[in-house]
């Protein structure tokens, strides 16, 4: 067990919130999650989802843990395991909402909290990590004695498991306390889903996050452009870091191989990694032509995904592709074995809504909406199975067409990327797909600081209330 972890917890503080009685952390979500509401599943990863997550009352999450950037990629370097970054950034988006000064809002600011960022701020880091560790910061105050004492267990022993590894030179600067936590419960547990069960124990959230593989090995996305180059790892990607003259050297000493599991650690350090930077990119050198996993020798493998994304897409009654980064938010979750013929034959799903970006990025640089069906179709509709050799019965492949995998396109007024709606609901010349796409536009009220718009909560809700509406 973790030093100092508090063995006097009782089995009520493990409960679920919704099996809790009244309890002082506990308060509403501010949605209405009566069964009369719809059931969603939403895959979606990043930040990209955050801001229209609570617009979906019921709703189960599915979130990449193949980021290597960030604050994170410190934990998957010295640690290793997957990435937790996405899946921590969720379950704070996802506390329920209290009162400032309120123990629970106090837990939000704690688990949300980042050490000090900066070229110069190592020293600067492990100071105030020293006094979170040893529960004299003032973010403490005001948390009841009992999750601060499970908590700071926690901490401790990511800070013994760093320790461990001190030759790996762990840097606190930009780190989460909301990422050590998790990272250090998924370490004790060897469980992820474990993980994220305490951590929504310990917050009264009601959030329901399936992470897309359940793995306790680093989990390694490539990229393949139309030039046939090879891009590995997220950040690589998506949002690439400055390199330095000796990054050869470092990109490949930091690969570490593993006969028993087959996953790969590529991630340079990204711990500088400035989301609101992201509109400066260096353009791809070709558009991506596909994404897949690898493993620690650099071959594609085909990994499983959680048995409860599979169920969730046979027993919720809509899906949702949110917005974000297409490539690597959405596309890894739909690159799994098993998960197009659970989209197309479920008897559940109502509705199955792509909601598109308002402008693109590095990864969608040039792109129409037709583009992103297209891709997301391409991808759904590729073969995740080795193929045995010659001309096995059964062994031809099946090809959906994009409005099984697509029923409806959320789009917002004013929005960059070129949506043509007669493109997307006719057959395409010198295709076979017929689209048949709804599109629906909306107005949003939140613009952005290049004064795009953005999705928020209720532009969300009037989208899916038309969609439902039609179905």
């Amino acid at each position: 067990m973790p030093p100092h972890i508090n063995t006097n917890i009782t089995a009520r503080d493990l409960l679920l919130p919704a099996q809790q009685a009244v309890h002082p952390l506990e308060d509403s979500l501010g949605t209405d999650s009566s069964s009369t509401s719809p059931s969603y599943l939403v895959i979606s990863g990043g930040t990209g989802c955050n801001a229209i997550c609570t617009a979906f009352a019921r709703a189960c999450y599915v979130l990449p843990v193949s980021d290597d950037g960030g604050s994170s990629s410190e934990i998957i370097r010295v640690l290793g395991g997957p990435s937790i970054g996405d899946i921590r950034s969720r379950l704070v988006r996802l506390i329920p909402p209290a009162p400032p000064g309120t123990p629970l809002d106090t837990l939000r600011t704690l688990l949300a909290h980042r050490l000090p960022s900066g070229v110069d701020a190592e020293q600067a880091a492990r100071e105030e990590w020293r006094t979170i560790v040893e529960g004299r910061s003032t973010l403490w105050v005001g948390i009841p004695e009992d999750r601060k004492e499970t908590i700071r267990g926690f901490l401790v022993f990511f800070e013994s498991e760093i320790l461990r590894r001190a030759h790996k030179n762990f840097s606190f600067v930009n780190g989460s306390i909301g990422n050590f936590l998790l990272a250090a419960a998924q370490a004790f547990f060897r469980s992820l889903p474990s993980a994220i069960f305490l951590f929504s124990s310990i917050t009264n959230s009601h959030a329901n996050i399936v992470p897309v593989i359940t793995t306790n090995h680093t989990v390694t996305i490539a990229a393949e452009l139309m030039d046939e180059t090879q891009l590995v790892g997220q950040c690589e990607i998506s949002h690439p870091v400055a390199r330095s003259p000796s990054y050869e050297d470092e990109f490949m000493s930091s690969f570490s191989f593993d006969t028993i599991s087959p996953t790969v650690n590529s991630q340079t350090k990204n711990v500088h990694f400035d989301a609101e930077g992201k509109d400066s990119y260096e353009r791809l050198r070709a558009p991506i032509s596909r994404l897949y996993y690898i493993n620690s020798y650099g071959h594609e493998i085909h990994p499983v995904p959680t048995p409860e994304y599979i169920s969730g897409l046979g027993s919720n009654e809509v899906l949702v592709y949110s917005c974000g980064s297409l490539w690597t938010s959405i596309i890894p979750c739909l690159a799994l074995r098993g998960v197009a013929s659970a989209i197309a034959h479920s008897r559940s799903l109502r509705a199955k809504v792509l909601f598109l970006n308002s402008k693109n990025d590095r990864e969608t640089e040039g792109y129409t909406a037709v583009d992103y069906i297209r891709a997301i179709a391409r991808t759904l509709n590729a073969r995740y199975l080795t193929e045995p050799y010659g001309l096995a019965p059964g062994n031809s492949a099946t090809t959906y067409p994009a409005s099984v995998f697509v029923t409806h396109l959320v789009h917002l007024r004013g929005c960059t990327v070129h949506v043509d709606v007669a493109r997307v609901m006719l057959i395409a010349p010198r295709e076979s797909q017929d689209f048949g796409v709804e599109c629906i536009e909306v107005e949003s009220d939140a613009i952005g600081r290049d004064g795009i718009p953005l999705y928020n909560v209720a532009c969300a809700q009037r989208a899916m209330k038309e969609v439902l509406g039609r179905k």
